[in-house]
């Protein structure tokens, strides 16, 4: 190898130590906390993050109401005025896209910023 090669090797890895370097740091710069995004109608009602333990009662102008509960990193709907009860039989959620829905009373509960679930798809075989 010639000089000129390893001075052209090095910059190449240095370069690349630098990139990876910087896009690790921007990572845990934009990293947010995981957090219960409460929708009713579609509209934005609240923010609730997952690391602090809280109890919300969501209630329509119609009188229905869902309760929501984020204890030890996971939500879930505790009670809830619909009469199928679909909502509060569902297991708690804290992944990545995972949301709890009530139909009847049009709420929706979505986890945004947190963990991926690594599960991309699954197959059954009988």
């Amino acid at each position: 190898m010639k000089k000129n090669d390893v001075i052209l090797a090095a910059a190449l890895i240095g370069i690349a130590l630098a990139a990876f370097g910087g896009a690790a740091l921007y990572s845990q710069l934009t990293t947010k906390e995981p957090e219960a995004v409460v929708r009713l109608d579609g509209e934005e009602k609240g923010r609730y993050p997952l690391s602090e333990d809280t109890t919300v009662e969501i209630r329509q102008e119609d009188g229905s109401y869902n309760i929501l509960r984020v204890e030890s990193g996971k939500a879930r709907i505790l009670k809830a005025s619909c009469p199928d009860k679909v909502c509060v039989s569902h297991r708690p959620i804290s992944r990545q896209g995972e949301s709890l829905i009530c139909l009847p009373n049009r709420l929706a509960v979505e986890i945004e910023n947190g963990a991926e679930s690594g599960i991309d798809a699954s197959v059954l075989s009988r």
